[in-house]
């Protein structure tokens, strides 16, 4: 029988609804099960803990495969907003919860939140910038420092 996971930390580097859910649907699972669990936001996923855009992610319908488009219908004006709110509406029917409340309910469970200081800087953000959920501003040592021990997982 192998040996039960006890830490994973997932980094989240995608600020889409198709790059967010899985890492906070991981992150959740993990901490029903009573696994530690960390989340490291960089780049773009940066977007799931920033206080003025956490409420307004969006599905990536340009050249997203997974909703079988062509590249250039999931451009057109209004399809991007139109799949989203689609895609809000079954989540809910499923009782998964927006972004912000499930990050905070994630956080609430006790998983780490932290930023990534290279994406903050390269974004010129700084720690107001961030719901007080986020731990930290830590360096991708410091993540590894965190992670050493357990699985890491790439969204």
């Amino acid at each position: 029988m192998p040996d039960k996971i006890e830490k994973i930390s997932i980094i989240v580097s995608k600020g889409s609804l198709e790059g967010i859910y899985p890492a906070l649907i991981m992150a959740n699972g993990a901490r029903a099960e009573g696994i530690e669990a960390n989340l490291f936001f960089t780049f773009f996923g940066l977007d799931a803990v920033h206080k003025a855009r956490h409420e307004h992610i969006k599905l990536a319908t340009v050249g997203n495969p997974g909703l079988h488009l062509a590249t250039w219908a999931g451009g057109l004006p209004g399809v991007s907003a139109a799949m989203t709110r689609y895609l809000s509406h079954r989540m809910d029917e499923l009782d998964i919860p927006p972004i912000p409340e499930f990050v905070e309910m994630i956080a609430d469970t006790g998983a780490g939140l932290y930023a990534c200081k290279a994406s903050v800087d390269l974004f010129d953000l700084s720690e107001k910038d961030f719901i007080d959920q986020v731990r930290g501003i830590i360096t991708v040592g410091e993540f590894y420092e965190l992670a050493a021990g357990g699985q890491i997982i790439f969204t």
